[in-house]
């Protein structure tokens, strides 16, 4: 380790004395500096000492940019996320990231850029999958300028994932209809099918049912019969309020083994709680049958006592 450490230590004298200046040398050599200072983070790696050597790449980068090596020093920008990554600095992997973009995009390459941030963002969807999520909708945006429609909607279906694993299921429904949009311009049917059941999904997470019945009737007509049954039962039994057709729709074979954002959501969505039905009223057995509401109306007795009928009276009379 500490032949390492000493290699890489004379490998910095060599850069730093490769940037002096002098009366005969009015320019600094960026070029060998940055080769340098590459070597000398790589003796830094060897050793395990990280932190020198991310800052060894750091201004290998610096020297490539100040050669006007763009695409270079956004390679060494590259091999920095991992160094970040293996020292479990994750809050600035994302930084550094953007920057290395910047850079490809400069030197003409937005692909590598975008390849870039979808580097970065695979690293931080596990631990910090905000930053995550903000990674791979930049990759989107780099990917469509680009008339990249394949990759754009490859990074815009991990924006989607991520925004319904988090609960944000309003972007959510946004990011599956751009991603719609981007599998329409290649002419993708299947995957748009595949898209129309997570975004009745959503839309049934959101609690908006009729945003449900209106994705399925935009794009029902790219799914497979399968799905537009399944669908189908499914849209039923959250009209009717049946709570177990809608269990059964939810447990087919094709969401189950959706990706697993979706299957997720389908597994935790709410059901419809079913149609209340009103109570009996109580009913008094063995009543008497001259029983009579206090409620009633005048013709009722006074004191409980029945009312004597016109016979009783036409016989009193008669006596």
């Amino acid at each position: 380790m500490s032949n390492k450490i000493e290699e890489a230590q004379e490998h910095i004298r060599q850069a730093e004395k490769s940037l002096k200046t002098s009366l005969l040398k009015w320019r600094p050599d960026y070029d060998f500096a940055a080769d340098e200072y590459g070597k000398a983070a790589t003796c830094f790696r060897n050793a395990k000492a990280l932190d020198q050597s991310k800052e060894c790449l750091l201004k290998a980068s610096d020297c490539h940019r100040q050669n006007r090596a763009i695409f270079h020093a956004a390679k060494c920008l590259d091999q920095v996320i991992l160094i970040c990554k293996d020292m479990n600095a994750l809050t600035e992997v994302r930084t550094y990231a953007e920057k290395a973009c910047h850079l490809y995009q400069q030197h003409g390459s937005p692909e590598s850029g975008a390849a870039t941030l979808d580097k970065a963002a695979k690293i931080l969807d596990g631990t910090r999958p905000e930053d995550a999520l903000a990674l791979y909708k930049q990759a989107v945006d780099v990917a469509t300028i680009e008339d990249s429609s394949r990759q754009g909607a490859e990074y815009a279906s991990k924006v989607a994932r991520i925004m319904v694993k988090l609960k944000y299921y309003d972007e959510a429904a946004d990011a599956i209809r751009r991603e719609i949009g981007l599998h329409q311009q290649v002419g993708s049917d299947g995957a748009i099918g595949r898209l129309a059941v997570g975004l009745v999904l959503v839309q049934l997470a959101r609690g908006d049912y009729v945003a449900a019945e209106k994705a399925f009737k935009e794009w029902g007509n790219c799914c497979d019969v399968a799905e537009v049954q399944t669908l189908e039962s499914l849209l039923q039994a959250y009209d009717d309020e049946d709570p177990e057709l809608a269990a059964r729709a939810l447990a087919s074979p094709f969401i189950r083994h959706m990706d697993v954002e979706y299957a997720r959501l389908a597994r935790d969505l709410p059901l419809p709680k079913g149609a209340t039905i009103a109570p009996k009223a109580n009913v008094i057995e063995n009543a008497a049958a001259e029983y009579i509401s206090p409620n009633a109306g005048g013709s009722g007795a006074q004191g409980g006592k029945p009312a004597a009928n016109d016979d009783d009276e036409e016989e009193g009379g008669l006596c």
